[in-house]
């Protein structure tokens, strides 16, 4: 299997292609598809290590672009830095632009699928690259990511020797997390800014769902939203504002940093607090809707370049909703709740849960299949893995916060929002997320030891 070769400077990279089998388990087809995949080893030794990032569910140079940690530790360990991209996202689309087709199309779009691509890939590459045979592998990745560098790590230790899984939600499944974990965590970060703040987004959805009763309520809630396309349907409106908004309150969350950055969207430091400053002083009926149209212009508009907003964005394009979209409606199926916090009241119906699924893409979810496949919280046959999580992450609380043996280790860090130890250093780092890189520093050095003998 040969790779073709395209030069991008800019990222200070090869882009390559990756011939592997759209099956790998099924023997259904012998079909096989192009996963593009990042390579850089200007700080590589022959047989020192190969840091392999396994890609998530959107372009592969969003997250090469925001994990600079891995970036910064290379020269250090002489390291080869590879970022594969996952299979149905980015470049890498099996059957193309009918890849979302239908059933017999999107099929094979699994994490286990994934994994094989990756293992194929590596041992491929070792085989295939002068000097490379016997380097050791330590899998990176943030988020889906970090769940998958977990799982690679588990199920392919021939390949693997360690993973630095940040941000991994691998115990936020049915049965094994409670679904009002991610809401309740968010709504913690926004009353520990402001509890006004809190107090009017908790108030912000009846005075909504009242302005939308009136008469002229969709063109008022359209206006105030300055809405790309306005609101048509009274009977929707409602949840799919509440959906949205809701969402992008969760992405402030995850990206709360204390620096500015652009992951999902350009933000400044702190969002959470630069957001609360529209929601400080107790707010009611129109005034209350204009504070909270002023956060989602903060997320969507802080460049300043963005006229109108667009219902269902979140932010950026290199993120593939449509493939996340079926997974969760198959094997990536996280219940998400809220009870008593600052959103509107919700249950976890996992019957309208999966007749949705059914209607988009005629699948039947399986919610018990990632902790059988992987193991849920009976994981500690397994070895050689750091779970970080930042506990301002509404991620965090379906993540591995405690020691589960001697070699696998949770880091939790004070302050920190989702992957923040992934990200590159920066002069406002809290020092919490300063000791974590060190600490995986040392895992990483221990396990490239360990493999090497």
């Amino acid at each position: 299997m040969r790779a073709e070769l395209r030069e991008d400077p800019k990222y200070n990279y090869t882009t390559k292609y990756f011939t592997t089998f759209i099956d790998h388990f099924g023997f259904a087809t012998n079909a096989t598809f192009r996963l593009r995949y990042l390579v850089n080893d200007q700080y590589w030794r022959p047989e020192r290590p190969i840091f392999f990032y396994t890609g998530n569910e959107g372009d592969i140079t969003l997250f090469s672009d925001n994990t600079g940690f891995v970036w910064e530790i290379a020269p250090e360990f002489e390291a080869l830095v590879i970022f594969a991209e996952h299979r149905y996202y980015g470049e890498s689309l099996p059957f193309g632009n009918e890849s979302f087709k239908d059933a017999a199309h999107t099929q094979y779009l699994t994490s286990e699928q994934a994994l094989a691509d990756f293992a194929t890939l590596l041992i491929d590459f070792k085989q295939s690259t002068e000097g490379a045979a016997h380097s050791p592998v330590v899998a990176f990745g943030g988020s889906y990511g970090g769940m998958l560098a977990s799982w690679f790590r588990m199920k392919y230790p021939n390949v693997v020797g360690g993973a630095i899984a940040a941000s991994a939600p691998i115990l936020q499944f049915t049965g094994v997390t409670p679904c009002d974990s991610f809401s309740n965590i968010v709504s913690a970060d926004f009353c520990g800014a402001s509890e006004t703040c809190c107090k009017n987004i908790k108030t912000f959805w009846s005075t909504m769902n009242d302005t939308l009763g009136k008469a002229d309520g969709l063109g008022i809630v359209s206006d105030i939203f300055r809405l790309c396309k306005p609101l048509s349907s009274e009977r929707l409106a409602y949840d799919v504002m509440e959906g949205w908004i809701s969402n992008i309150l969760g992405n402030f969350a995850m990206c709360d940093y204390p620096y500015p950055a652009n992951f999902l969207t350009p933000l400044p430091a702190h969002p959470i607090n630069k957001s609360c400053e529209f929601l400080n002083t107790p707010l009611s009926g129109d005034d209350l809707l204009k504070g909270v149209a002023n956060v989602l212009n903060l997320y969507f508009n802080y460049t300043g370049s963005v006229d109108c907003l667009t219902v269902g964005s979140q932010g950026t394009s290199r993120l593939g909703d449509q493939g996340w979209g079926y997974q969760v409606c198959t094997e990536m199926v996280m219940p998400m709740c809220s009870i008593d916090n600052m959103f509107p009241a919700s249950r976890w119906d996992y019957d309208f849960f999966a007749e949705e699924c059914r209607k988009q893409w005629g699948t039947v979810p399986r919610p018990m299949w990632i902790p059988i496949q992987y193991g849920g919280k009976d994981i500690t046959a397994h070895s050689n893995i750091v779970f970080s999580n930042g506990n301002r992450d509404p991620w965090s609380g379906g993540g591995v916060l405690t020691n589960m043996s001697a070699s696998l280790i949770a880091i939790v860090i004070e302050g920190g929002a989702h992957h923040l130890d992934l990200r590159a250093s920066n002069p406002a780092d809290p020092p919490s997320v300063i000791e974590a890189r060190l600490t995986e520093r040392a895992y990483i050095n221990e396990w490239i030891h360990e493999w090497n003998g």
